[in-house]
């Protein structure tokens, strides 16, 4: 059996779970809590020398990590329904929306640098929260752009079926309302992340629904 370790707000892992989901595979869950520090515990260390979640240990006992490599990993073994379109064009366009939340919003943002600057930098609660939403802000503007003036945009991230943009948002969008950023900015983004919603591989990947959530 296909074994995802994963903590039910990882973005990372919240992404993991839409993929598998999407491609109708069963999975189990491990749960590794980040706020307890499991994720720096030696058998999660063993999985994922940076400490980090999710790690997918597949039924042939292949252990991933990352989950952009774990999403594309999937596609490439199981291609129906596809995460990425079929020409090239359209695959660099969803690879960028989708780097542009993994690589530049997300990064900023996780729990480790949110700890630091808490615990390094003694940042009080509220300057946690000025930190959080400007890179928020910021990330979401130019993605709104991009997504707002791009023809390639449809009914989701790029045209009328889900892609690997659509796993990195969707969480994403999560976060971004669970730390009250405003985002009556982001029109497309909210209009997206709605319609994603809907489908049930994305309701059932959601952190409340989760073996380890509450």
């Amino acid at each position: 059996m296909t074994t995802l370790y994963g903590y039910y707000r990882s973005s990372a892992a919240y992404r993991v779970r839409i993929a598998l989901n999407l491609k109708g595979l069963a999975y189990d869950q491990a749960p590794v809590n980040l706020v307890k520090g499991e994720q720096r515990g030696e058998e999660n260390l063993a999985r994922n020398p940076q400490g980090l979640v999710p790690v997918l240990e597949t039924d042939g006992g292949i252990q991933l990590t990352q989950s952009l490599a774990i999403c594309e990993y999937l596609d490439e073994r199981y291609p129906e329904p596809p995460l990425l379109p079929a020409d090239a064009q359209g695959r660099a366009r969803v690879r960028s929306l989708a780097q542009l939340v993994a690589c530049e919003i997300h990064p900023l943002n996780n729990l480790k640098v949110l700890k630091y600057l808490v615990h390094e930098l003694k940042l009080d609660d509220e300057a946690k929260l000025a930190w959080y939403r400007h890179w928020i802000a910021e990330g979401f503007a130019a993605l709104e752009a991009r997504m707002a003036g791009e023809p390639a945009t449809g009914t989701f991230c790029h045209g009328d079926s889900p892609t690997l943009a659509d796993l990195c948002l969707v969480p994403q969008v999560f976060n971004a309302e669970r730390f009250e950023c405003d985002l009556s900015p982001y029109p497309t983004i909210r209009r997206i992340a709605e319609r994603c919603r809907e489908l049930e591989a994305f309701a059932k990947a959601a952190p409340g629904e989760q073996p380890d959530a509450g």
